[in-house]
């Protein structure tokens, strides 16, 4: 007989054990696989979104450094200024190879003159960005002209001839940046002169007019010279500049990465516990279905079966429940993440990337194989031991 259709027919004989076998190999793919989107998802989206944004340092108004992240992470619009002339100040450091300006705005909450709501603008001088240009020069050459505007990846034209109402008046969307998992896929990035223009425009058309004070900045993007310590330089920064804080890049989103380790210490420890017991059951399970098939598997070796053929069917029939079980583990994982990310990110406060497909392939096929392991090894030690039964004395029992 066939060794995948004498398994097959076992698990159809055998119900109640054959789907205590596949749940726990579900279990355990469905929260291998989930945790390692989840944790690998939320640190790629935290550098990529520290690449995106470019700069070796970040200067913020003091106190405003955890607004900064909010707004970054999450899409929360923030609302901080500090002088203009810090740019200057800034940029006569040594040490410091490029400054750029940045201005931080929000749409209004629930205007009809705002196509979305509470939305995070970006407004960057053009003369020196270096954060949105880059992707400007691949794609619009010419870059952004008055009134025009690219979006995040969640952003979509709203109005006719790809336009978005932003307090009364009507930009056009020129394109969306790649996905970073964060809260810079949810906003909006113009030119300075556009941002001026819109506040004057605000003053007619919005129900609230959007307020630029004169003369302010929200934040300042630095780039230094290869080979500098950014340390040394944020020191120098903070200890010149009143009233600022530099954010080092490899500091920013330093809370997201301290939760991120946390829930991976957490996440480690549960899957500590689950993958054993999970073994343990499986084994007891298939100790037992030995015991109430010693008969049955004496008359297989009496009628010729090898013992290495009653122990491959054993272990055919257990890696097929760990298949079928893990398969559809990793499809309610994949499923989980897929619909529940924004729900996810928001609740634990991390953000989140969904992996290309190449490396979700990967990952699904590393979660079945690890379920189908821990179905192997638990099964491993019954069929081994009923194998080696004499079936003369199994037949008699």
């Amino acid at each position: 007989m066939n060794l995948l259709r004498l398994a097959w027919k076992n698990i159809s004989g055998n119900s109640l054990r054959s789907w205590v076998v596949a749940l726990c190999a579900l279990v355990v793919a469905a929260f291998a696989l989930f945790s390692t989107l989840l944790l690998r998802g939320a640190a790629a989206s935290l550098e990529l979104a520290a690449d995106r944004l470019g700069a070796d340092i970040i200067v913020v108004p003091e106190g405003a450094q955890t607004e900064m992240e909010g707004a970054l992470l999450m899409g929360v619009p923030a609302h901080f200024w500090m002088p203009e002339e810090n740019v200057a100040k800034l940029a006569a450091i040594p040490g410091v190879e490029a400054v750029t300006p940045q201005v931080y705005l929000a749409t209004l909450i629930g205007a009809s003159c705002c196509s979305v709501s509470e939305m995070f603008m970006i407004a960057y001088d053009p003369a020196t960005d270096f954060t949105v240009r880059p992707w400007l020069e691949a794609r619009l050459p010419a870059g952004l002209a008055l009134g025009e505007v690219i979006g995040g990846d969640y952003i979509s034209a709203t109005e006719e001839d790809n336009g978005i109402l932003v307090y009364g008046a009507l930009v056009t969307l020129r394109g969306n940046l790649e996905p970073t998992g964060t809260g810079l896929d949810q906003s909006l990035f113009f030119t300075l002169e556009t941002a001026h223009e819109l506040a004057r425009v605000s003053e007619i058309a919005a129900e609230e007019p959007l307020v630029i004070p004169p003369g302010q900045v929200s934040a300042v993007l630095l780039k230094t010279k290869p080979g500098l310590d950014t340390e040394a330089l944020a020191v120098e920064i903070y200890r010149t500049v009143p009233g600022v804080y530099p954010i080092q890049s490899a500091n920013l989103f330093q809370s997201s990465r301290t939760q991120l380790k946390s829930l991976l210490n957490t996440v480690v420890i549960i899957m500590a516990l689950i993958w054993p017991l999970a073994i343990l059951l499986i084994g007891m399970i298939y100790l037992m279905a030995a015991n109430e098939r010693r008969r049955e598997l004496g008359v297989l070796r009496a009628l010729g079966a090898t013992r290495r053929f009653v122990c491959e069917s054993l272990l055919a029939e257990a890696s097929l429940l760990a298949f079928c079980g893990a398969s559809v583990g990793v499809f309610i994982a994949v499923l989980a993440i897929y619909l529940f990310r924004r729900l996810i990110m928001v609740s634990l406060g991390v953000p989140f990337l969904l992996p290309s497909a190449g490396s979700l392939a990967l990952q699904i096929g590393i979660g079945v194989l690890l379920s189908m392991l821990s179905v192997f090894l638990a099964a491993l030690f019954p069929a081994l031991k009923i194998s080696r039964q004499d079936p003369a004395i199994a037949m008699r029992e």
